[in-house]
């Protein structure tokens, strides 16, 4: 097991911290160590000083993607958090389709990790509008910084075992079987868009605003600064009157943020 000095864990710390907003405390040294230990074998590398020249004098990206992927917990799974799609299927849905123009309904699932959060968005639309689906975009765009959740989001097969909270009439509709497991059915596939997207970017790219913004459990990463920060520029890339949901575990600080408190974790530009 190779062990890291503290400036080489103090070096990678500040390079993850500065590019991609996570902030690896102290204590989590020894999880960095265990998770990248396969990685330094893999590449013939003896110290970490070495693997991370070997991360910084790669082009090709494929070594900081690697690093990444090792370094981010994708725990996530269908209906988490439950309350918050209740609230979107109940409240924010409704009032949203009154005043969205032009049937173009923009939802953005931010640190989509494996998929369970869009598709369940995608789910409850299509159960919403039913037939007058068929009218509208509804097109939901998931990003996450993980290019190997991304490829697990995308296949969309998922084990029997972690469908057993959704409705069974869900399970019916929207999934088909597999030789691994139960799939996505493809029409619910293509209403969801997944995208690879660092949050940490000083300027989101989007030409048009989101009417709902999911990010949570994601800015638990992240310190105080970085999230007021990712705050702010979720704000502006909200249309008014557009929902952010955070994790249950996340808040935002009053004063802070020109979002408007609607009920625990769910937030709203006015």
């Amino acid at each position: 097991m190779f062990s890291m000095t503290d400036q080489e864990f103090h070096q990678l710390a500040a390079y993850i911290k500065s590019n991609y907003g996570i902030h690896l405390k102290e204590e989590k040294r020894a999880m960095v160590e265990g998770r990248l230990h396969g990685l330094l074998l893999k590449n013939g590398i003896s110290s970490f000083s070495e693997y991370f020249k070997h991360v910084m004098s790669d082009n090709t990206g494929e070594a900081v993607a690697e690093l990444i992927n090792k370094i981010t917990t994708n725990h996530t799974f269908f209906m988490r958090e439950a309350s918050h799609f209740f609230y979107f299927r109940d409240k924010a849905l409704p009032e949203l389709v009154k005043r969205v123009r032009n049937k173009d309904l923009r939802i953005w699932s931010a640190g989509c990790s494996t998929g369970e959060e869009p598709y369940t968005i995608a789910f409850i639309i299509d159960e919403f509008f039913g037939k007058e689906k068929a009218l509208w975009d509804t097109r939901i765009l998931a990003t996450d910084i993980s290019s190997r959740v991304l490829e697990h989001a995308a296949k969309g097969v998922y084990s029997d075992e972690s469908l057993k909270d959704l409705p069974s009439q869900w399970q019916l509709s929207y999934f088909k079987k597999s030789d691994t497991g139960s799939e996505v059915v493809d029409r619910i596939k293509r209403e969801v868009i997944f995208r690879k997207f660092n949050l940490m970017d000083k300027v989101f790219p989007f030409k048009r605003k989101f009417h709902i913004i999911f990010c949570r459990n994601v800015m638990i990463y992240f310190d105080r600064e970085t999230k007021k920060e990712l705050v702010n520029k979720f704000y502006d890339a909200l249309e008014h009157g557009g929902y952010l949901f955070i994790g249950h575990s996340e808040s935002i600080s009053r004063g802070e943020s020109p979002f408007r408190y609607v009920m625990p974790s769910v937030y709203r530009k006015e």
